[in-house]
């Protein structure tokens, strides 16, 4: 992605479902979407200009146990993140589509947690029909797809250790509290959003 290679950004798509655990102080955003939040700020690297949330609380006088968190940006870029306790089964699949290239993350695979796919579309550039623009052709892109290494070391080691070495080299970590507060800001937007019944709330 900083390379260029994977070309304009147009969505990210996350989901991060299981069966439980249902949390009692906080919702299931709170609990689940902050990780998928966090990776999307350090991707794209920039804040969206406003969320909608929707979600259910199935069980009564408890927060809600799914929700879908939708973070829209400048220039046509948009976030999806699907996140839930209900699901009977372990996913955590991160999505991530340019307009070169496309990436599909799966923390769950055992050896290829990431692939790259050199898939797209292509706009027809010849002149509008009769209906206007909407029946240039749209040409569909499939090639390779390649799954580059990655180390295989534990998330949570890693973490902690990256922590340790901030603090005896004095050096800021690439998830500062300049990153919580992006995110802290996208989740209370998101509360608001729920509230309203899932209406955008600038940011």
């Amino acid at each position: 992605m900083e390379s260029g290679q994977v070309g304009k950004l147009r969505y990210f798509d996350s989901t991060r479902v299981n069966l439980g655990l249902f949390q009692r102080d906080v919702d299931v955003l709170w609990d689940l979407a902050v990780h998928d939040l966090s990776i999307m700020d350090y991707l794209i690297g920039e804040s969206p200009v406003s969320v909608a949330a929707t979600g259910v609380a199935h069980v009564p006088g408890q927060p809600v146990n799914i929700a879908y968190l939708t973070c829209f940006f400048e220039d046509s870029l948009i976030a999806h993140i699907n996140v839930n306790w209900l699901a009977p089964v372990k996913i955590r699949r991160t999505l991530i589509g340019g307009d070169r290239q496309m990436i599909v993350y799966d923390d769950l695979e055992p050896s290829e947690k990431v692939k790259v796919y050199d898939s797209g579309i292509t706009l027809g550039d010849g002149p509008a029909g009769p209906d206007g623009p909407y029946d240039r052709l749209v040409g569909y892109r499939t090639g390779d797809m390649w799954a580059p290494k990655v180390g295989l070391g534990e998330a949570l080691s890693v973490e902690t250790q990256h922590f340790v070495d901030c603090i005896t080299q004095n050096a800021t970590p690439l998830t500062d509290g300049k990153v919580g507060l992006r995110v802290v800001r996208i989740l209370e937007a998101a509360t608001a959003s729920l509230k309203q019944g899932g209406c955008p709330v600038q940011l």
